[in-house]
This record gives C-alpha cells, sequence and structure tokens, in this order.
C-alpha cells in the first residue's frame, strides 16, 4: 500500500512541480515518458530506450529514466548513458539519497508511466504513478499485474514492440490517457492506500479474536 500523506505522494502546487521539474533539468515543453526503477539489466531500461525509439518516429515525445544510484561494479548506468548518447530528448537521472519529493514531481508531470521489467517484486512505482492519475505501460513481471486493471488503467506487454505500439496508442488518444489516468487513481483509492490494509489489519484481529 501506499501512504497518500508521504513526500512521494502528496499534492504538490504547479509551482512547486515547476521548480522540482527545472532542478532535475527536464523540459516539459512535449509529453513525457518516465520510467523509475534501478539502472539494472533486469529492469531493461535499454529496451525502454528501444521503445522510445520507434515511438520518437511518430510522436514528439521525451524520455525520462531515473533510478537510484548504481550498485558498484554495475555497468548498466554507462550502457544506458551511451544508448541516450546526445539525444535532447532523452533524460538520465540519478537520484539523490532519499528522492520522494523529486519522484512525486516526476511523476506529477509524466504523460504516461513505464515499468518495464524483466524480473520485478511488488513495484510500488505502478501505485504510486496511478495515484497521480497516469496510464501505466507495464510487464507481467513480479506484482506488476496485480496492482493494475488491464486495458483499463493501463496495458502490460511483454516486448519492446508491444511497449511502443500502447504508447503510440495513448498519445494518440489523449482522452484515453485521461480516462486511464482517472480509473488509475480510483483503483488505488480503493484497493492501495494504507486505509485499505489498516481495514486488512483489523478484519484479521477480528477474526483471531472470536
Amino acid at each position: 500500500s501506499i501512504d497518500p500523506l508521504s513526500e512521494r505522494n502528496r499534492e504538490m502546487t504547479r509551482a512547486e512541480q515547476a521548480a522540482q521539474m527545472d532542478r532535475l533539468q527536464v523540459p516539459r515543453d512535449k509529453p513525457i515518458l518516465l520510467q523509475v526503477g534501478p539502472f539494472e539489466r533486469q529492469h531493461d531500461p535499454l529496451g525502454v530506450i528501444n521503445a522510445f525509439r520507434l515511438v520518437k518516429k511518430h510522436h514528439d515525445v521525451r524520455l525520462v529514466l531515473a533510478g537510484p544510484p548504481p550498485a558498484p561494479g554495475g555497468d548498466v548506468l554507462a550502457d544506458v548513458q551511451e544508448a541516450a548518447g546526445q539525444d535532447p530528448d532523452i533524460a538520465v537521472i540519478v537520484l539523490p539519497p532519499d528522492p520522494q519529493t523529486e519522484l512525486n514531481a516526476l511523476e506529477r508531470a509524466a504523460t504516461i508511466a513505464i515499468q518495464k521489467p524483466l524480473k520485478a517484486d511488488f513495484t510500488i512505482e505502478v501505485a504510486t504513478a496511478m495515484w497521480k492519475g497516469k496510464p501505466v505501460i507495464g510487464t507481467i513481471a513480479g506484482g506488476i499485474p496485480f496492482q493494475m486493471v488491464v486495458n483499463v488503467t493501463g496495458y502490460t506487454v511483454e516486448t519492446v514492440e508491444g511497449a511502443a505500439f500502447r504508447i503510440r496508442q495513448l498519445l494518440s488518444n489523449p482522452e484515453l490517457i485521461g480516462r486511464m489516468g482517472a480509473a488509475g487513481r480510483e483503483h488505488v483509492r480503493r484497493n492501495f492506500l494504507v486505509t485499505r490494509q489498516l481495514s486488512d489489519y483489523l478484519a484479521l484481529l477480528a477474526h483471531l479474536t472470536r
């Protein structure tokens, strides 16, 4: 579950959001595709870049890849930076410690959230993005499909081409983005807030004390 009052999920004013995006040096002049996650092979940031390249042939968009500093010896960040090259529409952001405010701003500024890991745990980034009204393009890894309502709050994909297709579909239908985003926020409100988790605990305690 997520805490809607935490720094990661609280409401932000437009001015505060803009200030954070300026500090991160991410322009807001075009739709933003966002993946938040570690720079690791299993999170497939290179696959996300490849999907972005396919989308870029049809839509003027920006890709933001944001994650914590890689573990010592990790080489994926260097590969990601090399793949991004000098493309001004790809922002690779190594987040500072405890980047809750930055992540809040990035998720609110995004048009579409992407979660394309090859292997994952629950991946709370799906719920936090949906709470901010963003449709999610995700894989079927880990807990991702259990957080989504497929074809209602977003889409699940298995390939780079599938991800690009669904992103293009959303970008071509702004009303669909809004509808899926609203459905995602309501889905999180009903199922993934701390209030729901608290009610589960209370129900369990009531059952155990019968």
